[in-house]
């Protein structure tokens, strides 16, 4: 039936039946829970948002090193030192495995960093915020990679292959970050008066933004339907947010440290922890690049990418070299 009405069709109808019975197939694996792999066939949509999903998501590791690394100097014992500078690696061999998950979809990294360097693409706006006190390492560990766990354990069932994959060794160091970050904590929070007071600090300044990775409200989240459907994501910013809150307020609880929300409270019919209103207009300044430290992160990712060039240099020409003695071994 579908041959006959495709041979019988116009032109350009032939092609509109044929893309819409490859979408419905193309459909029908994502919900039969199939996996897609590069060289399956797939709407150019979805091949566009995981792309821009993917990129944005690798550039927030890269971006992510920048407020860590600024501490790798003046952690205050070297079994610190070690422990943050094998943190940081880990964020960078990160970003590597997403920006390869991302190249597979048929963007080169060159290109992706490109979008970075020149503002086109985006990445997470927490790391948009100043690292002031050595607690904020804690409080990064404890809250920032817990919501990226939070994030990021859904994406392990992620409908695209390389995508998922690269995502469950991304999640065991993340783990261990998390917890790395709460027993830095909980350290300070049994310290002395002026070492907890530096925690309760951290916590209030880094609450607020911690929330707001999970992205805007389902009610105004572009992305999330089709995303849903396509099973790129699995459950809504809502969602995902309100999982991290009831994760974290007994973590808090158990630190003896006090939440930076007034409103604040459990609520015994749901079983859920009710937040105060997010301030939605801090998110869209700095997503905007008018938050703390945008400019100080982009001029840093800029003067690193410069100073490597000789690096990128130096490795075309060692393969171009190497390419060359192969043909002439032959």
């Amino acid at each position: 039936m579908y041959t006959q009405a495709l041979n019988s069709a116009p032109d350009g109808d032939k092609t509109t039946l044929e893309d819409a019975t490859l979408a419905a197939r193309f459909q029908e694996r994502v919900d039969a829970e199939e996996r897609i792999e590069p060289n399956d066939w797939m709407p150019q949509a979805y091949r566009k948002t995981l792309v821009r999903q993917i990129s944005q998501h690798a550039h927030s590791e890269i971006v992510g090193m920048l407020p860590e690394g600024n501490w790798i100097t003046r952690a205050p014992s070297l079994r610190r030192k070690a422990a943050l500078l094998a943190k940081v690696q880990d964020e960078c061999g990160h970003g590597l495995y997403l920006y390869a998950a991302a190249e597979t979809l048929g963007t080169s990294r060159e290109e992706l960093v490109e979008q970075l360097l020149t503002e086109k693409a985006k990445y997470s706006s927490i790391f948009n915020y100043p690292t002031l006190t050595w607690a904020d390492m804690g409080a990064i560990g404890w809250l920032v990679d817990g919501a990226a766990i939070m994030n990021q354990i859904p994406l392990c069932r992620c409908s695209y292959g390389p995508y998922a994959r690269a995502m469950i060794r991304v999640c065991k160091e993340e783990s261990f970050h998390q917890r790395q970050g709460y027993e830095i904590m909980l350290t300070l929070a049994r310290g002395t008066a002026a070492q907890k007071d530096m925690a309760q600090d951290a916590l209030n300044r880094w609450w607020w933004p911690c929330l707001m990775m999970f992205g805007p409200p389902d009610t105004e989240s572009q992305h999330s339907d089709q995303s849903t459907r396509w099973k790129i994501k699995r459950f809504s910013n809502d969602e995902l947010r309100q999982k991290f809150i009831d994760a974290t307020v007994p973590q808090a609880h158990f630190l003896g440290l006090t939440l930076p929300d007034p409103a604040l409270r459990f609520d015994d019919a749901t079983g859920h922890w009710h937040h105060g209103p997010i301030d939605w207009a801090e998110f869209k300044r700095v997503v905007a690049g008018n938050g703390p430290c945008n400019r100080e992160r982009l001029a840093a990712r800029r003067k690193a990418h410069d100073d490597g060039a000789w690096v990128r240099e130096a490795a075309i020409a060692y393969a171009e070299k190497q390419r060359q003695n192969a043909i002439a071994a032959q």
